[in-house]
This record gives structure tokens, sequence and C-alpha cells, in this order.
């Protein structure tokens, strides 16, 4: 890829805004850290795990390098909330720490804060000082409403909870936006300038339907999000709403409530032209590529595909990112990453 690539992260501004940017960007929620050093035959992953601050600057000097040689106008971090609430999270499944009142009343909620602080400051920080020139961030503090209520309870455990106990269930919730309105509030304050949008990922469907009622989000989960948007906007900053699964019964609400872009779809679901259809009159889109795709196709495939959808969604969305349809994990061939980010070539060498 181009080494002498100029990022200019207006591109993803003009996204946010749902406005056509001057020249296509690529995007992202993550990279595995695998591909990324196979793809910069450099072992450095660890080094984010320390607290030497000549290590952290190290890690995000590469990380951010290979978004810039891999032509991205920004970069994609956060640090999660939900990295920090114990050792017995259940976001991955079973029971959480928190299943009747007492265990809401006992919980060491002021504790978590401090925790994620502790850890958040010094990778912050190092991020923001290797930036590199025309670059900025998406991302911010991890974990959405729904999940963190998944980490604290677990997916099973919350439809009990809610018919035993209503109260405790939407005491549950307004806790999470406590906490979440905290840590974001003091990461604007922060960390805002090194940012052109901020996010997080709340998973909130499957390929059929919802992963709750959708009375259970538009009572309990989208007040809690009306906070964080609100805090974000008023920081002069667009927010980013990644969430996996079918959540058309409920896009109309998070559309309604402030989110200025989306992303995150799965062709199973629905084509990402529905997406551009349904939405893009009223908010940026970000993707389009689904991993199944990504995973089984050739390169040559790959890149004869991106270079003919990506230029079909570009013309027919306002504000477009195109990506893979929700992040590059390590089972995603390097090649076909190599062969994605190349097809955005070709669209911008014809558009030139």
């Amino acid at each position: 890829m181009k080494t002498s690539f100029q990022p200019d992260y207006r591109h993803i501004e003009a996204v946010m805004a749902n406005r056509r940017p001057a020249r296509l960007p690529l995007y992202e929620h993550l990279v595995n850290p695998e591909s990324i050093e196979q793809i910069l035959g450099i072992t450095f992953s660890d080094l984010l795990a320390s607290d030497d601050p000549g290590d952290l600057a190290e890690f995000f000097r590469l990380y951010c390098d290979f978004f810039k040689r891999m032509t991205f106008d920004t970069v994609s971090f956060e640090i999660c909330i939900g990295s920090f609430i114990g050792d017995h999270s259940a976001i991955c499944g079973g029971a959480g720490p928190i299943q009747t009142r007492d265990d809401f009343n006992n919980f060491p909620w002021e504790e978590i804060p401090g925790r994620f602080w502790k850890h958040a400051i010094p990778r912050f920080y190092a991020l923001r000082e290797v930036m590199p020139a025309g670059m900025k961030a998406i991302g911010g503090i991890g974990n959405g409403v729904f999940e963190l209520a998944e980490a604290f309870t677990g997916l099973e455990y919350l439809p009990f909870m809610d018919a035993d106990d209503p109260e405790l269930h939407a005491a549950l919730y307004n806790k999470i936006g406590d906490l979440m309105h905290s840590i974001w509030s003091e990461f604007l304050k922060r960390y805002k300038n090194t940012y052109v949008a901020c996010r997080f990922g709340d998973d909130l469907g499957f390929k059929s339907s919802l992963l709750t009622h959708p009375d259970v989000i538009r009572n309990n989960i989208i007040p809690q999000y009306r906070r964080i948007i609100n805090a974000v906007h008023n920081a002069g900053k667009p927010f980013l709403l990644h969430s996996c699964g079918n959540i058309f019964e409920v896009m109309d609400d998070f559309i309604d409530i402030g989110i200025d872009a989306k992303h995150s779809n799965e062709d199973a679901i629905a084509p990402f032209q529905t997406w551009i259809d349904k939405y893009s009159s009223r908010i940026g889109l970000f993707g389009g590529f689904d991993l199944d795709f990504l995973c089984l196709k050739t390169p040559a495939d790959i890149t004869a595909s991106i270079a003919e959808k990506g230029a079909r969604y570009r013309a027919t969305a306002n504000g477009y990112a195109l990506g893979s349809g929700n992040s590059i994990p390590s089972y995603v061939p390097a090649g076909n990453f190599l062969a994605m980010v190349e097809g955005v070539q070709i669209i911008r060498k014809k558009e030139e």
C-alpha cells in the first residue's frame, strides 16, 4: 500500500455528517493484532499490556502506522468498561455478579471508574502523542448499555430479573447509564480532540430478531443511550453506533435520539443496499462487506467485487465509508483484507 498516503480525518467527518466525502474512506471497527503483525512483519501487540510509557508509545506508533499504510484516515481504538467490573463478567455467557437486590446494593460500583482510568489514561495519552498528522481516532469507551447488562447479570438471566423484580431490572439499566455517563464525561474532557467521532458497540440482535424485547430497548436502554449521545454531541462530536444483528425494529428509535451513523451489517439479514435505501437520507453508513464474503472468496474476486459494489454504494448513499460488515478477526485471511483495501484504491483512482 501507499507509504506516502496522507490521512485526512475530514473524510470520516463528512460521513458522520451524512455528506459525501471527497475521497472514499476506509473504516474498520477493529483489526485483530495477529493480522496487523502479519501484514507489517513485526511482533508488537504485547506492548499494549505494558505499563511502561515507552512501550505504549511504540505500540501506538506501529498501530497507527498500520492504519496509515492501509490508507485509512482514522485509527480505531477504544477501552471497554466491561473489562473492569471484576472476575465474574458474564458478557461471554453464564451468570454475572448481579442477580438479586442485595447483589446490586453491595456491588462496588464506585470502584469501576478508578480501575478504568488507571488503565486507560496512559493508553489514551500515548495514542494522542503519536497520532500521525491528518489522522484522528474513532472509538472511545467500549461496551454499550445492553452489553454491560449482559456482563453484570447474563443474557439468559436478564429476562428472569425483569419478571421477578422489574424495579431491580430498571435500576440496573439506570446504574449502568450512570456509570457510562461518568466515564464518558471524563473521556470527553480529556481526549475529545484526539477523536473525530465517538462510538460504542452494543450488539442487540441476531440474524432473525432482537436479543431482547423491543420494549426493554425502548424503556430501559434508549434512555441511557440518549444520555451518552447528548454528552457526545454537547462536546461537539458525532456518535457512531456499532450494533450487530437484525435491529430494524428499533432503528428509527435510535435515529430519533440522535445517532449520526451506523455500522455492522450481515448479508444473511439484509443486503447492504437495504440499509442505504432505508437510512442513507438520515444517517451515515459504514461497512458493506459481509465477513463470509471476506473469508471465503479469493483475493482477486474480493478486489473486483469491492471495486464494483463499493463504487455503487458510494454513488447511492450520502455519507459512506467502506469496510467489513463487522471487523477483521484473525480468521479473515490477511491477503483477503489487503484485497479489500486494494479494491478501494481502484475506486479512488477512478475518481481522481
